[in-house]
């Protein structure tokens, strides 16, 4: 019994770490409402559409979100690093080739 509940607990500590350390794109819709949506005139659905889900997958993995955030809204300031990867798996999620479209 205490081999079960010791592993139990090793299992459930692992859970909460893999899903604390993954980005959320609710999350990443959330800072794109709160830090962009009136520098850049339009909605997140409306920003992920603009590039593909691979376009987005290369701009994130050259480390270049903040640029391209940059060039689509010219008025917006960087984001802060911790946001990237929610805000980019947001965009990937909803890209313009992804068939999905996002609530609210």
């Amino acid at each position: 019994m205490r081999k079960f509940l010791k592993v139990a607990l090793v299992a459930l500590g692992l859970f909460v770490i893999t899903t604390s350390i993954s980005a959320d794109e609710r999350k990443g819709q959330k800072i794109i409402i709160k830090k962009l949506k009136s520098d850049c005139g339009f909605n997140g659905a409306v920003l992920a559409g603009k590039h593909t889900q691979d376009q987005w997958e290369e701009i994130y993995k050259a480390g270049d979100l903040n640029k391209e955030i940059k060039i689509i809204c010219p008025k917006s300031k960087p984001l802060k690093e911790s946001y990237l990867p929610h805000v980019y798996e947001f965009l990937y999620n909803y890209a313009v080739d992804s068939g999905n479209v996002p609530s609210c």
